[in-house]
């Protein structure tokens, strides 16, 4: 593996940790138990469950799914949104496929609505990246049939801070630019192969 891999894995690793360490030290509220950390579904399939379709490489046109989310963090001030396919990794010893980043969500959305255009800034000010084919916006899973069900991990983390990156930051740049910043963290995770 080439070093930028080997570091940009370590960094998913770490921020990954970070997460699991953030949902289990939630705030407690007064006097009861702590309050639950942030929770990221979709209207369009349960977590750990098939992926439609729609929202696939298996259409000619695929969209993204609407995502929402639950039990935001006080003093968020962004989230980011990292989706890709970590099975990759795992099958090829290569770094993961990355389908889709967003930034600079405003921390007041609770939602992105289905079909999210491929725009680099979109009116509410959030910035999508580029995916593994150099476009912006969602790629929409696209696992082999002939392979195993691949897990489509979509990552939402929520900010105390807003990222000063443009569209053509990487995600390595974007891990970098979380550090340190990083309040909570919902995961939800699809499967798919054509």
């Amino acid at each position: 593996m080439r070093l930028t891999q080997i570091r940009t894995l370590f960094v998913i690793l770490v921020i990954s940790l970070a997460g699991r360490v953030l949902a289990k030290a939630q705030p407690q509220q007064a006097g009861g138990p702590p309050m639950p950390g942030l929770a990221l579904s979709s209207p369009a399939f349960e977590d750990g469950s098939v992926i439609p379709s729609k929202f696939t490489q298996a259409d000619p046109s695929p969209v993204s799914p609407k995502l929402e989310w639950t039990n935001v963090p006080p003093n968020t001030a962004s989230f980011v949104l990292i989706l890709h396919d970590p099975d990759v990794a795992i099958e090829k010893k290569t770094g993961d496929v990355l389908h889709w980043m967003a930034f600079n969500i405003p921390g007041s959305a609770r939602e992105l609505p289905e079909g999210v255009p491929a725009n680099a800034q979109l009116a509410d000010g959030t910035i999508q990246a580029k995916n593994r084919r150099g476009a912006i916006g969602f790629l929409g899973p696209g696992a082999p049939a002939p392979g195993p069900y691949h897990h489509y991990t979509f990552e939402l983390f929520a900010l105390d801070t807003k990222l000063s990156l443009g569209p053509d930051a990487t995600r390595a740049d974007v891990l970098s630019a979380m550090d340190g910043h990083i309040l909570g963290k919902g995961v939800l995770v699809g499967r798919f192969h054509k």
